[in-house]
């Protein structure tokens, strides 16, 4: 199985890292973000993903799909890094859900979910 290169894409995007930063770039597998660490940040974890079936021959790509969470102190942050995220990701895959965004009660941190399935070479 291969995984999404999310964490790469989204430091190579300009847009994204004027707004999470790139040194370090704010951007960690789920559960991976440091306790304290500065607002806004990303995370993403691949919640689905399956071989391609080829009749004659071993496949040569994966799909996958991707949950990717941004959260931010305010709504205006976390929407404006969904936007950056959203338009860089497109790139490698497609955007193909969009959750309503709400406050997390535990951090009192907004967040906007959305999800990107895409193939990726083995």
């Amino acid at each position: 199985m291969s995984f999404a290169p999310i964490f790469p894409t989204l430091k190579a995007a300009a847009p994204v890292t004027a707004l999470i930063g790139s040194t370090p770039c704010r951007c960690y597998p789920q559960g991976e973000a440091p306790q304290d660490v500065v607002k806004p940040y990303v995370t993403y974890q691949q919640i689905t993903g399956s071989p391609e079936n080829y009749l004659n021959e071993n496949p040569d790509i994966d799909s996958a799909t991707t949950q990717i969470d941004v959260y931010g102190a305010t709504l205006s942050s976390a929407r404006a890094v969904f936007i950056a995220c959203r338009n860089a990701l497109q790139s490698i895959g497609y955007v193909v859900a969009v959750r309503e965004p709400g406050k997390e009660p535990e951090t009192n941190l907004y967040r906007v979910s959305f999800d990107v399935d895409m193939y990726v070479s083995r």
